[in-house]
């Protein structure tokens, strides 16, 4: 049973990453499952270190867009919204070139919060980064004017 209120769209939740980091990056939301949001990223010249690696900063970027639009979809927009509370990372496996894959999946869905656990693999299907978010799930009233 799908966990989503309503039914979240692809196309929806990409209109909305126009003209903000997600695009920027190039991330793309590819799958939205019973109870999983998947996104690809290119590792290329927006998402390197001077290293010539996958910026670590910027796979912590793909979680928290991931687990962002996933607890947005688990709620009722007219009644609350969501934001970033606290996230953390651990970098596995370096990446130089090619697509890397983001997975989140819920780990707690509670009525202020939601914690979600996002991996992000590599094109081999390697674990690259492992991360937690937690999102402050907030009533409507509270919202800023410019929030969706």
């Amino acid at each position: 049973m799908a966990i989503w209120f309503g039914k979240p769209s692809l196309q929806d939740f990409m209109q909305r990453a126009e003209n903000t980091a997600i695009s920027t990056l190039g991330i793309e939301l590819i799958e939205i499952g019973s109870d999983f949001f998947k996104a690809r990223m290119p590792v290329d010249n927006r998402t390197k270190q001077p290293m010539g690696l996958l910026h670590g900063g910027v796979s912590v970027v793909l979680a928290e867009t991931l687990a962002s639009m996933a607890t947005f979809a688990t709620l009722d927009p007219t009644k609350q919204w969501c934001a970033g509370q606290e996230i953390n990372a651990n970098h596995l496996r370096a990446v130089r070139e090619g697509w890397v894959t983001g997975v989140a999946r819920p780990l707690h869905r509670g009525a202020t919060s939601q914690v979600w656990e996002v991996h992000i693999s590599n094109e081999n299907d390697q674990l690259v980064c492992v991360s937690r978010v937690t999102m402050a799930v907030l009533n409507r009233r509270d919202r800023p004017a410019n929030a969706p």
